[in-house]
């Protein structure tokens, strides 16, 4: 799961870049999208799928032959540990504008959960290299400036992929840019953003390996699992959770009435076995069983009183059975 959040936390790389430079893409994205509308544009999430798909395209290229051979590099020469402390350094950072969009969407007890967490692990987690907090249960909260805008009623608009930025929103895009201007990495000087880049890039290594062997159409899935990563952050989760319950009632409507059923087949067989005989229906009882009293016409006695008799009629007439079968076997069939 966390790679799978890290893989979807390299599409917002947009945090480490500055204003215009954002700017000058999204005019450059709807200049060109305006020119290169086709079918794709009925559909109202991606209206610029031609162009989108080429710029993932480009994106692709450069995440194999750059990205990808740097953050392997990096792998190879740093340490789990030191990996794991510098996850845990820009994550706490990151915890500072967490908390202002706790309090700009009215969260105050969980901005004041985050609150602590920040504090504590900028002292006893030595500057946030260790995640302390989370050992004594403040896990990590994962909010941004969209969801805030997703909270207020910002629709989420039009799905885009940005050139080295990946996917999008035109939702996202004010809320990239407040994220930046509150994130303290953006002020510490590009090495640090360099690094914080590479390891970005460097967690998401699983997910990204997943999506190129499993997905038929990457572009597809990229989009389809960053949107509905977006709408689970911006509803708490709550979107996720009615559509399970929906699966869950239809699951118990469609055994309810398979239960109903096979209760009315049941029902049907129970009785039919009770409905009274009619006065047509023939009874077979066994030769030389008497009937001791008119009551008991109607009911099959399985033992006839003369046993004995019955054994010898029933012996006889095996012994003349083997015969006949003797007699055919000797002698052959005539035409």
């Amino acid at each position: 799961m966390n790679s799978s959040n890290n893989k979807l936390r390299i599409n917002h790389l947009t945090r480490h870049i500055p204003f215009c430079l954002i700017l000058g893409i999204i005019i450059g994205v709807n200049g060109c999208a305006t020119t290169t509308k086709d079918t794709s544009a009925t559909n109202q999430t991606d209206p610029y799928e031609n162009f989108n798909r080429k710029v993932y395209g480009f994106n692709d290229g450069v995440d194999d032959y750059v990205a990808k051979p740097v953050a392997d590099t990096y792998k190879f020469i740093t340490p789990d540990f030191m990996e794991t402390g510098v996850t845990n350094f820009f994550n706490n950072l990151k915890t500072i504008n967490v908390v202002i969009n706790d309090v700009l969407q009215a969260k105050f007890e969980q901005s004041g959960r985050d609150t602590g967490r920040f504090l504590m692990n900028s002292t006893l987690g030595m500057a946030g290299l260790f995640d302390v907090a989370k050992t004594v249960g403040l896990d990590q909260n994962d909010e941004d400036f969209e969801q805030t805008l997703a909270v207020w009623g910002v629709p989420q608009g039009s799905y885009l992929v940005l050139p080295l930025l990946g996917p999008i929103t035109t939702r996202g895009i004010p809320g990239a840019v407040f994220d930046t201007a509150a994130n303290p990495a953006s002020y510490v000087g590009a090495p640090i953003q360099v690094i914080s880049l590479i390891n970005t890039r460097a967690n998401a290594e699983g997910a990204l390996k997943f999506i190129d062997e499993a997905a038929l159409d990457p572009y597809v899935f990229t989009r389809e699992s960053f949107l509905q990563w977006r709408n689970h952050l911006a509803t708490d989760g709550k979107t996720d959770a009615s559509s399970d319950l929906d699966n869950i009632d239809a699951d118990l409507l469609s055994d309810d009435q398979s239960t109903d059923k096979k209760a009315d087949t049941n029902t049907n067989t129970v009785s039919r076995i009770k409905e009274p005989l009619s006065s047509d229906t023939n009874i077979v009882t066994p030769k030389n069983t008497p009937t001791s009293t008119p009551s008991n016409t109607n009911k099959l006695q399985i033992l006839p009183p003369d046993v004995s008799n019955v054994e010898k009629k029933s012996t006889g007439h095996t012994i003349n059975n083997l015969g006949a079968v003797k007699n055919k076997i000797a002698n052959p069939l005539k035409k």
